[in-house]
């Protein structure tokens, strides 16, 4: 495994406007600038996996000075538009958000070998082709541990977006950890099909606390907001329910019941890799990275930590050494 920097790249406002696909191609370039562009399946305002790559090219923009953009594409004809678009206007550096769009940038890539293509999540591979994979179910484990133990009921839920072999693989180490703190716990997943129906996610999570799960954990990006607002609503009426943030920090979205956040160094990453295609010392390889690499952490909410048990949170910390060193190899999907 690479050996990436353990620093944490400062948080960054979102101020920066998202450049729309045909509105920027207009604009007035520097040929001689480093460019990087990203493409997000979703909104940038999500507080979670689409807002942390933005923070990442921002961070690009600040540390290493490139002329950056964003554009937010839904479709696999948009991946595809998106990536040629950018790569014809002469960009070192695409990255594309997600596991879907792996196909759409081995096909662009074929045709544009001067630019660097990077996808997050996948496991596809050009010789300007690389996915980046993080090893949030390192994470995700360690909240199926937590949330196991701290479960009444032992059903804990699951509710996803689309459901992409990425998303899936952090709730087989979720449903993982779970069962290895306590064997007679069941976890059920429910997928909305999208990223953005906040009511859709909500309603999962309302039929999932209805069925006996008090212990939640989304991979829905932005309509996973409606997952806290059913457990508020829920702990608001006296039920003693949790859930879990992921990809960043979340804990401050819904305080008063999200345990922790199983998050991603989004930022660090998107830098170290970017700054490796501007020195030209880019490699086709798989990027993972994970704990060991300071990427990955489950991050506890302080306003909830004094609930957990001094033994449990020994559990954790023994959990994660044992991760850090390889000692324990969390089960992920094949992908």
């Amino acid at each position: 495994m690479s050996r990436w920097p353990r620093w944490l790249a400062a948080p960054l406002a979102l101020g920066l406007s998202a450049g729309l696909l045909h509105g920027c191609r207009g604009d007035t370039q520097d040929a001689s600038a480093f460019r990087v562009a990203l493409l997000t399946p979703g909104s940038i305002a999500d507080g979670g996996w689409n807002a942390g790559a933005y923070q990442g090219l921002e961070a690009i923009r600040d540390q290493l000075g490139a002329e950056v953009r964003q554009v937010e594409t839904r479709t696999p004809a948009e991946f595809e538009e998106g990536f040629r678009d950018f790569a014809q206007r002469g960009f070192a550096l695409v990255f594309g958000h997600g596991f879907e769009y792996q196909d759409a940038a081995a096909k662009v890539a074929a045709e544009f070998p001067a630019t660097i293509f990077i996808t997050t999540s996948g496991n596809t591979l050009r010789p300007n082709l690389a996915p980046m994979v993080f090893e949030l179910e390192q994470a995700t484990y360690l909240a199926g541990h937590l949330g196991a133990r701290m479960s009444r009921t032992g059903k804990l839920g699951l509710v996803g977006g689309i459901d992409l072999p990425s998303i899936r693989s952090t709730f087989i180490a979720f449903r993982a950890g779970a069962l290895a703190a306590r064997p007679d716990a069941s976890v059920r997943e429910v997928f909305i099909g999208n990223f953005d129906d906040t009511a859709a996610a909500r309603e999962a999570a309302l039929a999932l606390l209805e069925e006996g799960a008090d212990v939640l954990l989304h991979q829905a990006n932005d309509a996973g907001r409606g997952v806290f607002r059913a457990v508020s609503d829920r702990a608001a009426a006296g039920a003693r329910v949790f859930a879990f943030g992921t990809n960043r920090d979340q804990n401050g979205m819904a305080p008063d019941v999200v345990l922790a956040s199983a998050t991603l160094d989004i930022p660090a990453a998107f830098v170290e890799v970017a700054r490796r295609v501007r020195d030209g010392r880019f490699t086709p390889a798989p990027l993972r990275l994970g704990m060991r690499d300071g990427i990955v952490a489950l991050v506890l909410n302080p306003a909830l930590e004094s609930q957990l048990p001094p033994a449990l949170r020994g559990e954790l910390a023994e959990l994660e050494r044992r991760i850090r060193a390889g000692e324990l190899v969390v089960p992920r999907g094949a992908f």
